[in-house]
């Protein structure tokens, strides 16, 4: 196995800076080494895309999205030592590597889990992340200022991609043309569509619709979930070409408003299973039915995994000062979903244009339905 180490200027990637920030990774390495001294350990092998993009500042460490990281890095008292295949190594040295961090290399065929463990001066093996599931979660609550205005400028690009693309739309446009007009401006923007949903009128019951030929005809909703620099950005948007019925104007109107109770629930110190308490308790104060919450996933935490994690009644997490959600409550035809940062002066949404009407829903402006 070979070694390099990076010097202390960041890499050039595409004519641009590294997006990592020294100031950040010392933070992170800093919470790492706290889970250390508190497991009384040497070190921690992190393998997941999660665990990875997130110490190493944005980093891509993937080549298929579907795809195992293809590097494993281990943390111990020394440094940072970060194993990737000898295939990767010059890509991963030249546009991915952090400034400090130690770069080995094993065949493609090896085993980078097994070489990542050994690679360290401690006389025990690492921990595992599975053995600090919650501390490394904990660690990634709350953002830092360059991640956070990292991940402000990829959600604002993000609502504009979806201004854009959905005016464009017509009734007779099909859910696969939409999407793929949203893939190709997410990837032209240096970011990855993870998450690609589209139903129109015909297919409006399914609340996770994969796009069909199906044309959109008088109503339609598209999410996207949109990763650069590991942070992954979430939205929802409707779009109609017609009035729309009173039946459904009414169910935005109360989806929204159990969107916003939500929100009042999302306040530092507030667990996670007390807020999901709250959401089931919104669905009836709004006229939606008892098992609403039963239909679909509801969201939770968001940052450098879509959800991080899910919310149910079994997670207990403390929210934090500058964390980042995304609560996606629906109902039969309906559903909002943005990705938001909690700051001192409250919730800011961040998946926001200027151009997508709003409607003023408890102090915070809220996307409506776009009439085209």
């Amino acid at each position: 196995m070979t070694q390099t180490t990076t010097s202390a200027v960041a890499p050039q990637r595409g004519g641009r800076l590294a997006p990592g920030s020294g100031t950040d990774r010392a933070i992170k390495r800093r919470r790492v080494l706290d889970i250390l001294d508190k497991a009384g350990q040497d070190s921690l092998l992190l393998t997941t895309n999660t665990a990875l993009t997130w110490y190493l500042d944005g980093s891509r460490v993937h080549i298929s999205l579907a795809g195992d990281p293809i590097a494993a890095l281990l943390v111990d008292r020394d440094g940072d030592h970060l194993v990737t295949f000898n295939n990767e190594t010059g890509r991963i040295a030249a546009e991915e590597l952090p400034a400090g961090v130690s770069l080995h290399t094993v065949p493609w065929y090896g085993n980078l889990h097994q070489a990542a463990a050994a690679v360290g001066n401690g006389s025990r093996p690492p921990l595992s992340e599975a053995d600090v599931t919650a501390q490394l979660r904990a660690a990634r609550q709350q953002l830092l200022p360059a991640e956070s205005a990292r991940y402000s400028m990829l959600s604002a690009e993000l609502a504009g991609i979806m201004t854009d693309t959905l005016s464009a739309a017509r009734p007779d446009t099909t859910e696969f043309e939409l999407v793929s007009a949203l893939a190709a401006r997410v990837v032209a923007a240096g970011a990855e569509p993870l998450v690609l949903l589209c139903n129109g009128s015909s297919r409006s019951t399914f609340r996770h619709p994969l796009a069909t030929h199906s044309p959109l005809g008088r109503r339609a909703m598209a999410v996207v979930c949109a990763r650069r620099d590991g942070l992954v950005a979430n939205i929802t948007r409707w779009i109609r070409f017609d009035g729309g019925t009173p039946e459904e104007r009414d169910a935005e109107s109360r989806i929204a408003a159990v969107e916003a109770d939500i929100f009042d629930a999302t306040v530092p110190g507030a667990r996670l299973d007390g807020i999901f308490a709250e959401i089931q308790a919104a669905y009836l104060r709004h006229g939606f039915g008892a098992d609403q919450w039963e239909q679909h996933h509801q969201g939770g935490p968001a940052g450098y995994a879509g959800r991080d994690p899910r919310v149910t009644s079994e997670v207990t997490d403390t929210v934090v000062l500058d964390q980042a959600f995304t609560w996606n409550p629906s109902g039969p035809g309906v559903k909002i979903e943005d990705t938001v940062q909690l700051t001192e002066s409250g919730l800011r949404v961040l998946t926001v244009d200027p151009r997508w009407p709003v409607a003023t829903v408890n102090g915070l402006d809220r996307p409506v339905t776009l009439q085209l």
